[in-house]
């Protein structure tokens, strides 16, 4: 066992335990505590004390007990600090400020240009989350995501396809000035585990696609976000499409030729939209153009459906999730684009794969990237190490 230091606040790792414990469950009691973990009445009374003197738990109320009086049960004290996140894309990025339940407290949206490079976003960023930031409350944590591929245990952004100038930026060292927990994952993981936390949460086998000027997935698998190796697991729309097509395959922004996003990307279905005389500018426009029975766009947007379904259904064959949740601006079509997805899916896949499979857009409005950063810098900062860290400063 870690023994406290000197700090007025500091924890040993039995009551990070206990307080990791607890945060899972919602909230417990005392004798709840002792059934999951087998320790000692004494030893979960020394732990919950410290716990909550350390404010890293509060009594919430008492439930019935069979016999005596009520048990009073502990959950996590929700205000005693704040996280700070920013999920970035790339033309605009969400922002909020979270307690530590990763309830979204305050807000903002603002417009970027990813290919500005790392100087002038980062800066954008730090300004941004300072304005969200509350000067009374501790700030226990910073959570990023960005676009591209990422170290996860650095959180450096590697050979990046859109970020211009991004390759080997370290995102934890040019936001250091707010503390030492800085999370960085890539965007789509971010939304997978802001879908599952919110929304699928007995879910242990989910893939999320997004949708958007790009196209990526997120992977839960066995409970567990699939990063890969290096962190490049989900790099869904730099697969080579399967299309019958005599033409030429269409130069991909990442410089191969025939990508799946040089097909279904946001970016390409606003270029063949252009190309067909429509006055569009952003994918949004896109989405528009579809949401106002704009034929041109709507055809655009269910074969866009169909290409990336036929890549879909092969993650469906290796994977075999349960769940295939649909993100980003393109999701906004609705069945146009969803309708493409599930027929290629259910016509590739076998039939043990897609029986019970649940295909469906996201319903968190775009805050699917905020609540997983949240999730997840909450994660890192609720063992030993940084919860101490965090303790010692406030």
């Amino acid at each position: 066992m870690t023994i406290p230091s000197e700090e007025p606040y500091a924890v040993d790792d039995g009551t990070v335990e206990l307080v990791r414990l607890i945060r899972a469950a919602d909230s417990l009691s005392r004798a709840e505590i002792g059934q999951r973990t087998g320790w000692a009445r004494v030893t979960v009374n020394q732990r919950l004390d410290r716990a909550v003197e350390a404010g890293l738990l509060e009594e919430i109320g008492t439930a019935s007990s069979a016999r005596g009086r009520p048990a009073a049960r502990f959950a996590g004290n929700p205000n005693r600090a704040q996280i700070l996140v920013a999920d970035i894309g790339a033309s605009g990025m969400r922002l909020a400020a979270t307690d530590l339940l990763g309830t979204i407290l305050r807000r903002g949206d603002q417009t970027i240009r990813i290919a500005d490079g790392p100087d002038v976003v980062l800066d954008q960023v730090t300004t941004a989350l300072q304005s969200l930031q509350d000067p009374d409350v501790p700030l226990w944590g910073v959570g990023v995501s960005v676009p591209g591929p990422v170290e996860f245990a650095t959180g450096t952004v590697v050979s990046p396809p859109i970020m211009t100038g991004w390759d080997g930026t370290c995102i934890p060292g040019r936001l250091a000035q707010f503390g030492p927990l800085i999370f960085v994952d890539n965007d789509v993981n971010a939304m997978v585990m802001g879908e599952r936390t919110a929304s699928y949460p007995r879910v242990d086998d989910l893939l999320l696609i997004k949708v958007g000027t790009g196209i990526g997935a997120g992977i839960i698998a066995n409970g567990r976000t699939l990063r890969g190796a290096q962190g490049a697991a989900g790099d869904i729309g730099h697969i080579r499409a399967d299309v019958a097509s005599d033409a030429a395959p269409p130069l991909c922004r990442c410089g191969q030729l025939g990508c799946v996003e040089a097909y279904a990307g946001g970016w390409a279905i606003l270029r063949d939209l252009a190309a067909a005389g429509r006055d569009v500018h952003t994918v949004d426009d896109v989405v528009l153009a579809v949401q106002n029975g704009d034929p041109v766009a709507t055809q655009l947007v269910r074969e866009a459906g169909r290409t990336l379904g036929a890549t879909v259904a092969d993650a469906v064959g290796l994977l075999n999730p349960a769940v295939i949740v649909l993100a980003g601006q393109l999701a906004s079509t609705g069945e146009h684009l969803l309708a493409g997805i599930r027929e290629r899916i259910y016509s590739r896949s076998l039939p043990l794969a897609t029986r019970d499979l649940h295909i469906a857009a996201s319903e968190l409005d775009g805050d699917s990237g905020v609540r997983g950063l949240a999730h997840g810098a909450l994660d890192r900062l609720f063992e030993a190490k940084h919860l101490n860290q965090a303790l010692a400063v406030w």
